[in-house]
């Protein structure tokens, strides 16, 4: 019998997540049905949608929701061979028994020399999301210019990037001085470190005087509400996260942006990466191909040991993390 390591949500997060809202925990694991295979997680990602999502997602007692990548480690399905890999909704586990349904193949020509920890990030997930952002929601065109902030993060630097690919101007804001210098690597036009600047207005202002066409939106709180007057008329603002709000106790308040919205004539869309899913296979290849080329930098923030799984995911939410987060088993 195989016995698997699970993380469990023992309560519901109150606020900023703490070590006793977690629980590891061992399950024994069924002998293989017929379809069936064992998967043995390799790569795990940890991602701040966790945070609101499991109020909605999850129960008390629920193993923490998550991808991984796994191995087949034991197959009795011939479309996933022993040795091959996968990437899987399994949550926070180190051994699944699954029967194949939900799972999705690595591309059958990965390259050798990129770690498929990628499949969590630039070439999986945060990729889809910044190319559908961009893509089917933005509209970004050639020589527009686009804000986004949490740009050094697992979504906004991928952002950026295909900005730049584009052939836009790009302002990025961050929270370290190291963060903005990973920007200025990856070829924003202009970065900024809103903790330090003085005045957030006159940063912004002072990055692009004539305006934002575009506006990819991660952070929310009173970062938006200061962006959203800086946006040119008939601007367009995707709105993919709002991770300054995850951990409130107390909901946040206005001011609100229905008077600028109007006077403007802005469009604001929200969007999850799930309603183009349709799409993934061939974006996926697009953004292997921005890779190979060296067009498109993935930078990783990884964690060694499952044992580390919370600490990985609350830090995170803490603006640890340089490009993607993931915890390697």
């Amino acid at each position: 019998m195989v016995q698997a390591e699970t993380w469990i949500l023992t309560k519901h997060f109150d606020g900023f997540p703490k070590d006793s809202d977690f629980e590891l925990k061992t399950e024994e694991l069924p002998a293989l049905k017929d379809g069936e295979v064992l998967l043995e997680a390799v790569f795990l990602s940890v991602d701040p949608y966790m945070r609101p999502f499991s109020r909605f997602r999850m129960k008390e007692g629920d193993v923490m929701i998550g991808t991984q990548v796994a191995k087949v480690v034991e197959s009795n399905n011939p479309a996933f061979p022993v040795g091959s890999h996968v990437v899987v909704r399994c949550g926070w586990r180190s051994h699944t028994v699954c029967d194949g349904k939900d799972l999705i193949p690595i591309m059958p020509d990965w390259p050798k020399d990129v770690s498929m920890s990628l499949a969590l990030g630039g070439i999986g997930m945060p990729g889809q999301t910044a190319l559908y952002g961009i893509e089917e929601v933005l509209g970004l065109q050639e020589g527009e210019t686009l804000l986004v902030n949490s740009a050094a993060g697992a979504v906004g630097s991928i952002v950026g990037q295909l900005a730049k690919i584009k052939g836009c101007k790009v302002v990025g804001s961050a929270g370290s001085d190291a963060k903005v210098a990973f920007l200025k690597e990856l070829g924003f036009d202009e970065a900024f470190n809103y903790k330090t600047v003085g005045s957030l207005e006159e940063a912004l202002k002072k990055a692009s005087p004539d305006g934002y066409d575009c506006f990819f939106e991660n952070v929310g709180g009173p970062f938006s509400s200061v962006a959203i007057q800086q946006m040119k008329d008939f601007g367009r603002i995707a709105v993919c996260g709002a991770i300054s709000t995850y951990n409130d106790t107390t909901p946040q308040t206005g001011p609100y942006p229905h008077l600028t919205m109007i006077v403007k004539q802005l469009k604001m869309e929200g969007f999850m990466q799930s309603r183009w899913e349709h799409k993934n296979p061939e974006t996926l290849k697009r953004l292997m191909g921005w890779l190979k080329e060296g067009k498109l930098q993935c930078r990783e923030h990884v964690t060694r040991g499952f044992e580390q799984m919370p600490a990985a995911f609350m830090g995170i939410l803490r603006g640890e993390n340089v490009g993607k987060a993931v915890v390697a088993v």
